[in-house]
């Protein structure tokens, strides 16, 4: 059994390497100058797509951090009022708390933030990445199963489309002239 775990720990990890990969190239094809520009989600500019992300993750690094010292899972970061799913409220919450952080700090800890899930993982014993049922918030599916590229998935298409809306709008063509 441990075999088998550790391979589908190792290919755990490989995905998520993958889903970092893919957001480095995203925040790469991101000019430093935009960073800070609304409209990447919504009014949110990429520093705050980057903030809400790593919050997110952060939360699932938490939750495997405490399993792998046997401790319960620990309270969300945000009110108890919010609830546990993702929402406006709560998206509104971490918006709240980040908005004055630097671009730069808030993507390095968006960077380290898969270092930290990566050690996670690591952490845990093969069994605990294998076991359906072994954490309840993942709803019957074993950690090794999961895809926690979903998140980005959902957001990446609306900042490319925000990069290349912006990259041909009208002052796009102005920028030449």
């Amino acid at each position: 059994m441990s075999m088998d775990g550790e391979a589908r720990r190792d290919a755990l990890i490989e995905r998520l390497e993958g889903v970092r990969d893919r957001w480095q190239r995203l925040v790469a094809d991101v000019p430093a100058a935009r960073l800070e520009e609304p409209g990447a989600m919504g009014d949110w500019t990429f520093k705050d797509v980057a903030a809400h992300l790593t919050a997110w993750r952060r939360r699932t690094v938490h939750r495997l951090e405490a399993a792998s010292r046997g401790e319960p899972q620990p309270p969300n970061p945000w009110p108890v009022a919010l609830g546990e799913d993702e929402d406006d409220p709560i998206n509104a919450w971490i918006h709240d708390q980040t908005a004055d952080r630097p671009a730069g700090e808030l993507l390095a800890d968006a960077d380290r933030v898969y270092d930290e899930f990566i050690a996670a993982v690591f952490a845990l014993p093969f069994e605990a990445v294998i076991a359906p049922d072994r954490f309840a918030w993942l709803n019957g599916e074993a950690l090794a199963e999961v895809d926690f590229g979903g998140h980005l998935d959902e957001h990446e298409p609306g900042v490319r489309a925000w990069l290349e809306r912006d990259r041909s709008g009208p002052g796009a063509a102005s920028a030449g002239a």
